[in-house]
């Protein structure tokens, strides 16, 4: 879809002069494929650096992986980007894909040796799933029952070498059996504002998109530490710049369509505000219990939980306390609230 010089949206077809078939092909390009592609998370890239060449020296699958970490910040990236140093495989799924054992069985014995299985989401695997795992991650074997009643037996039927590769948002919710025996465990860190001016220069080089110097550092500073906001607030700042610019992301631009997207300079979103508005003005300031919070904006407890909550405790929004949500003095500033006195009287 393009706009013409009345900003009426006209239409064009895959068939169209104006259509990019490499378009696809770039943005699937975003995805780092070796760590050296790999933007930020150094330390963690420095170990696995070394583990993959001792691995690849002794001509081994590399141990297992458990990656913890918000949302948003290159799990399943890096996933990729170790089968691709390891010259392995690689098989991605979620733990809610695979409901069967019947399933895991046939995704295992359909890797090659030394394969990478991604499992996203891993906390939320059956049980059932999850001890036929335990077998498969230590010894290269599934247990199976052959026939039914009096007559049925197991047997172990072996597997290639291979490696899991775990990832969680919720590594307090991963069973300590499990989590034990992943031999390397990994938490992402949110990334700094240098590392995500990095990822939007790659990203944009990539995207052959023109951004100015300032308005990198001004998106670096409102993509809330997480490189997928980063790389999704710049191709939303391309469609500004290719139709209400001159095809360059200026810092004008980034303002205008920041102020679009109703984003502000610290990268909190409507929501975000919405929240914290609701526990100053429903709630007191808190401490308001996250059920609660989450019925009042209108929200899932999950998405409070996973997405708004950690960025708005990061930034000093918001605290928990043992009774529930409280928002701090920071909030009051920034939404240009007054804060009440120990007393309940607003201070002036």
């Amino acid at each position: 879809m393009s706009f013409d010089s009345t900003d009426e949206p006209t239409i064009h077809s895959a068939m169209s002069p104006t259509y990019d078939p490499d378009e696809d092909e770039k943005e699937a390009s975003l995805r780092p494929r070796y760590l050296s592609e790999f933007q930020g998370q150094e330390r963690i890239k420095e170990n696995l650096l070394i583990f993959i060449k001792a691995a690849r020296e002794r001509g081994e699958a590399l141990d297992h992986l458990f990656l913890m970490g918000p949302p948003g910040l290159g799990k399943t990236t890096l996933a990729l980007v170790i089968a691709s140093e390891m010259g392995a495989d690689f098989k991605p799924t979620s733990a809610p894909a695979i409901e069967k054992p019947k399933d895991l069985a046939g995704i295992l014995t359909n890797l090659r040796p030394g394969g990478v299985l991604f499992i996203d989401e891993i906390h939320r695997l059956k049980p059932a799933i999850e001890e036929m795992l335990y077998i498969a991650m230590e010894d290269f074997e599934l247990d199976w029952v052959i026939g039914q009643g009096p007559a049925a037996r197991t047997v172990r039927i072996p597997i290639p070498p291979f490696t899991l590769v775990g990832a969680t948002t919720k590594a307090g919710m991963v069973s300590a059996p499990l989590s034990s025996r992943f031999g390397i465990s990994l938490r992402l860190d949110y990334y700094a504002p240098e590392e995500l001016k990095s990822v939007i220069r790659r990203s944009s080089h990539i995207l052959d998109i023109k951004i100015e110097d300032d308005a990198v550092g001004l998106l670096a500073g409102t993509s809330r530490g997480t490189p997928r906001i980063a790389n999704r607030l710049l191709r939303r700042m391309r469609d500004f710049a290719q139709v209400k610019g001159a095809g360059a992301i200026t810092m004008d631009i980034v303002h205008e369509g920041l102020g679009r997207l109703e984003v502000d300079f610290l990268g909190l979103e409507r929501l975000d505000r919405e929240i914290l508005k609701a526990v100053i003005m429903r709630f007191g300031g808190g401490p308001v219990g996250a059920e609660t919070l989450a019925v009042s904006v209108s929200e899932s407890v999950e998405s409070l939980e996973d997405y708004y909550e950690p960025y708005l405790i990061q930034v000093g929004m918001l605290a928990r306390t043992p009774r529930g949500r409280v928002a701090t003095p920071a909030a009051y500033r920034h939404l240009g609230m007054e804060q009440p006195n120990e007393d309940g009287r607003l201070q002036f």
